[in-house]
């Protein structure tokens, strides 16, 4: 661990949790759905920045951001403003059946931002999920096709559509079947888990799984005319924040460019600045048909946005729509993050506090023996924990009690995927704030190492 002087920090004044958490905690185990993953006991009453403060008044620094969503931090006094103004002119009127101005704007900000070219058409919903369900319904209308392909790792949502591109974790689909047909999953490239050799190596692999649905999919299950869309993140979330090698999306570009095919990129948690460009995709170059987006567009707000290229979006009015997709005052949150993410210059943050991350966590895996790996881009980085760097067998439990002793110091973390630990500050963060974060979390895995 850094032995260097931290002037600032969290700041621990209780036991965790403290009274007025427990208060609540019990109410709710009583009242609350048990479907909820929760990792440890903070109970949030406010935020600023990246300093949220609980009921006992502890403050926490925020390296979770919510999942990826609080892209300008908490509370930030421009989104804030912007919220509290259109909430005193107009609340709601339904987009669906009616027009709102703000509609049209951040479409035509999202245009110009777009990853392809455009013109372009948005759909609004409510989440990530909503997104997925517009693009995977819309992949059907427009194409007259029927089937899918996903992958494995791969979280898109739990309403019944997304959950069936969903293949993270087998909880997520537990007695839920029968969930909607024509989903083929298959192997997303995960180069530090499946593949030992060289950078040459790493591209051969990266290509044999995109060529597996031509060389095996395409020769035995599926026809290609039949197929709709491929569904991808450019960097996986919940599947421990797998970065897509390029030379894979751009063989998935040339497999639908030659069968018709429309490629959906899901930038719901990788989008919006995370990773020091406005989407993920850019950092690979391939341009895609669709792009689907919520959590860190509006700062917290719930809007989800599925934003195609305009001749995809060809449906007729009723074939969907949602009463407060687009509502304003999350249309109008989602201004006021673009206004921040440009003036502040949050993507050159993100790019620059995410490297001196990168840096600094560089030598964990040789330094540290239940370290895998470390990997990202910006703000979006996984330290993956594992029982033996040999086997690179997964450790769940470590994981889970580095990020417990992690929180138990005021740095809250997240896990993803089997036994990743979850790096995602707010866009906002700089560069001792993040120090602050990487001591506590390399201290946790110091103790569970010597367990």
């Amino acid at each position: 661990m850094s032995t260097k002087t931290i002037t600032i920090g969290p700041k621990i004044k209780t036991a965790l949790p403290g009274p007025n958490a427990k208060r609540v905690l019990a109410g709710d185990e009583k009242y609350i759905s048990p479907s909820y993953t929760r990792s440890y006991p903070l109970v949030a009453k406010s935020g600023r920045g990246v300093v949220v403060t609980d009921v006992d008044g502890n403050e926490f620094f925020d390296f979770s951001a919510g999942i990826a969503v609080t892209s300008t931090g908490h509370c930030h006094p421009e989104v804030v403003a912007a919220i509290q103004k259109q909430a005193g002119e107009l609340i709601h009127m339904s987009g669906t059946d009616f027009y709102y101005e703000n509609m049209v704007q951040l479409a035509e900000r999202l245009s110009k931002i777009a990853p392809m070219p455009g013109p372009h058409k948005i759909y609004y919903g409510n989440s990530g999920a909503e997104a997925i369900e517009a693009a995977l319904k819309l992949a059907r209308y427009h194409t007259k096709r029927q089937n899918i392909i996903a992958f494995f790792g791969a979280f898109h949502g739990r309403t019944m559509g997304a959950l069936s591109l969903t293949a993270s974790k087998p909880q997520q689909k537990r007695r839920f079947a029968p969930l909607v047909p024509g989903v083929t999953h298959i192997r997303y490239p995960d180069v530090y888990r499946d593949c030992s050799g060289g950078p040459q190596d790493a591209e051969a692999f990266a290509l044999g799984c995109a060529r597996f649905i031509e060389e095996k999919l395409f020769k035995t299950i599926l026809a290609p005319e039949e197929v709709a869309a491929i569904f991808v993140e450019p960097v996986q979330g919940e599947g421990g924040y797998v970065v897509a090698p390029t030379p894979f999306m751009q063989e998935l570009r040339r497999i639908c460019d030659k069968h018709g095919i429309l490629l959906v990129v899901d930038e719901v948690q990788s989008g919006a600045g995370r990773t020091g460009k406005w989407w993920a995709m850019e950092h690979t170059g391939v341009q895609p048909d669709m792009v689907c987006m919520a959590k860190g567009i509006a700062s917290g707000m719930p809007l989800g946005i599925t934003m195609t290229r305009a001749e995809i979006m060809d449906w007729v009015p009723g074939s969907h729509a949602s009463t407060f997709g687009g509502n304003p005052v999350c249309i109008a949150a989602a201004l006021a993050t673009l206004d921040v993410i440009e003036k502040e210059g949050l993507l050159a943050n993100s790019t620059a506090v995410g490297a001196h991350m990168m840096k600094r966590m560089a030598d964990w895996p040789s330094k540290h023996r239940i370290v895998g790996d470390v990997r990202g881009r910006g703000l979006m980085i996984g330290v993956e924990i594992v029982k033996d760097q040999q086997t690179k067998e997964y450790a769940a439990d470590l994981r889970d009690r580095i990020v417990e002793l992690a929180f138990e110091r005021g740095i809250l973390f997240l896990g993803c995927g089997p036994s990743t630990v979850r790096i995602s500050p707010p866009l906002i963060v700089n560069q001792e704030e993040a120090d602050a974060a990487i001591d506590v979390l390399e201290e946790a895995i110091e103790i569970v190492s010597k367990n």
